[in-house]
């Protein structure tokens, strides 16, 4: 079983190779998305063909996915084919947009489509109505090795083939996607290669003296996870990319101890917003303890809370409340936030119901993100509270 539309896409990618078209690819800032763009640029190369340009949208300043900023920095390059990892399924006035410009799109991502789809023919997301494909929890980075296998047939060697399994092992368990169906498999085979890995961006690891020190292979995984998942930019160039394509193990271990320092930072400033919002919503819960209703949800907006930090921040005050969390940047203007819930709960559905105070959203039922305009959160807030009266009735 394949996933729908593979062969259509495959096709359009060969054209663009043969015909020398610009190729642009367009990656979430996170692992998942790093990944899923070296994947396919080092598969393009395989197949003989360049990349125009890799572009990594800035989470603070544009959001995220794919954005209008962004197309309007691109739009240089018309004619293009974008290629999109992790990001678009819910772009639809992007997409939209690019297909104005004069772009043609190419989207391929694992998150919940939402009521409609982007108007372009090239999509790939096991989750999408009429997509067969059995498992439907892959990472983006096993979307994009599958594409690869497809692309490459018999160019596709071990070494190739080990090479890219790393970076899908690493960013299935950064995405937290469940260890069970093919990913079992991913993980394991990922990881066994990780060991004797030629990447010098992950070689660098093994070299970093605080690491050598770890007794268990998974703590050193975590460690490398943990880093490589701290998503920063530079001129809409990801530093987990420039690190995982560094061609010298002197220039990797550079980035890499870089990386890791700021990983340690984000779980410093991660603990310290944590702890000053939960200080807050304690409050609230006391006040709001005859009135469960309105206590129903956790909505809370910081605005010195950075970005890329409200997913991380959302997903421990989930833990400890236990109760629908909407955690956001709280702007002047607009503000910018991410979801978690807990148990079976959908955040996706939740977001749908209440679009009409919204300007984007998306993701995953129990991880999602939206953007808003700052004078609709009291009407966001009062929506999502009556959703979810009605999910526990």
């Amino acid at each position: 079983m394949e996933f729908k539309n593979l062969k259509k896409i495959i096709r359009r990618i060969l054209k663009a190779v043969k015909n020398k078209e610009k190729i642009i690819l367009y990656g979430d800032a996170d692992l998942d998305g790093a990944s899923s763009v070296i994947i396919f640029k080092e598969t393009l190369r395989n197949l003989g063909a360049g990349v125009r340009l890799v572009y990594f949208p800035d989470r603070e300043n544009e959001g995220y996915g794919i954005n209008e900023k962004a197309l309007n920095l691109l739009k240089k390059e018309v004619p293009a084919l974008i290629i999109a990892f992790d990001c678009g399924i819910g772009n639809l006035k992007e997409v939209k947009l690019a297909n104005k410009l004069g772009f043609e799109v190419i989207i391929i991502d694992h998150h919940e489509p939402l009521e409609k789809l982007p108007e372009t023919p090239f999509i790939i997301d096991p989750k999408q109505k009429g997509d067969k494909y059995p498992f439907k929890e892959l990472a983006t980075a096993a979307l994009a090795f599958k594409i690869s296998q497809a692309l490459l047939i018999n160019k596709f060697s071990q070494s190739l083939k080990n090479n890219f399994l790393e970076l899908v092992a690493l960013a299935t368990l950064a995405d937290m996607m469940p260890q069970t169906g093919e990913n079992i498999v991913l993980i394991e085979e990922g990881l066994k290669s990780l060991d004797s890995t030629f990447r010098p961006g992950l070689k660098a690891f093994f070299e970093i003296n605080s690491l050598k020190n770890l007794t268990s292979s998974r703590e050193l995984v975590q460690k490398i996870i943990s880093a490589l998942n701290t998503p920063s930019a530079e001129n809409h160039l990801n530093h987990t990319y420039l690190l995982l394509t560094a061609s010298s193990l002197k220039e990797a271990k550079l980035l890499a101890l870089g990386l890791l320092k700021k990983a340690q930072q984000k779980q410093i400033k991660t603990r310290e917003i944590t702890e000053r919002l939960k200080e807050k919503i304690s409050r609230k819960l006391s006040i709001e303890i005859n009135n469960p209703e309105t206590g129903s949800i956790i909505f809370e907006g910081d605005p010195s809370l950075p970005l890329a930090l409200a997913g991380p921040v959302a997903s421990k005050i989930c833990n400890t409340y236990r109760k629908p969390t909407f955690i956001f940047n709280h702007g002047k203007k607009e503000s910018q936030g991410a979801v978690r819930m807990p148990g079976d709960l959908n955040g996706v559905k939740a977001l749908i119901n209440c679009k009409k105070s919204l300007k984007t959203y998306g993701g995953h039922p129990r991880a999602a993100g939206f953007r808003l305009e700052s004078d609709k959160l009291d009407g966001f807030r009062k929506c999502l509270v009556d959703y979810f009266k009605k999910v526990a009735k």
